[in-house]
């Protein structure tokens, strides 16, 4: 499985991307690349900004893997590794000097198995309205030791990623992450401007 290098969103230059922090935009199901990238300007302006394309094509859009005979919330943890080697492929080809993740829904599950695969490589993770996939993942032991800082952000309303999951996701962050954990009252399947200043700040103080 290959990522689709021709879709990537940048926000700058290829000539000014070198020695710079990277933060990588994972959208949720069903989207695009497009979707997250209007959030660059509001991210720390050090950073350089990537938004990747998912690629699986399905449900008039992307995504990281496929969801066909999938139970919401309970991914093959097989097929969520495939979506997130995908993205390690991709960052061994980028120069960069720190890097960090932020995913929307599936994205954000993606960018905690990410950390899984590579517990040492990023330097920060915002999953939004997201989980962790299910089951325990060699990295997990890794995890547990460098507890690398991630922000979870997720809405009282979110009638989208099951109760399971987010149970799920409540109980593994702390012992395998530096969990900064913001739960938004009222707030769907979808980022707040309050979110959006929260996770702006995290990422300021960790890139």
């Amino acid at each position: 499985m290959q990522l689709d290098e021709s879709a990537i969103l940048w926000s700058a230059p290829e000539r000014e991307r070198a020695g710079r922090p990277l933060i990588v935009l994972l959208h949720g199901y069903g989207s695009h690349e497009g979707d997250l990238f209007s959030l660059s300007p509001r991210l720390p302006l050090a950073a350089t900004v990537a938004s990747l394309r998912g690629p699986i094509k399905e449900s008039a859009g992307y995504a990281w893997w496929s969801l066909a005979g999938q139970n919401p919330g309970q991914p093959d943890p097989a097929a969520v590794d495939a979506g997130a080697q995908a993205v390690l492929d991709w960052l061994d080809t980028v120069d960069y000097t720190t890097v960090a993740l932020l995913g929307f829904s599936q994205g954000a599950a993606l960018a905690l198995q990410l950390n899984r695969l590579a517990p040492d490589r990023f330097a920060a993770t915002v999953a939004l309205s997201g989980f962790v996939a299910p089951g325990i993942h060699a990295g997990d032991a890794r995890l547990e030791i460098v507890r690398p800082p991630v922000f979870w952000g997720r809405g009282t309303a979110d009638t989208v990623i099951p109760a399971a999951a987010v149970d799920r996701t409540q109980e593994w962050l702390p012992t395998h992450a530096e969990p900064h954990i913001r739960i938004y009252e009222d707030l769907g399947h979808s980022i707040s401007t309050q979110e959006l200043t929260d996770l702006t700040g995290f990422l300021a103080e960790h890139i």
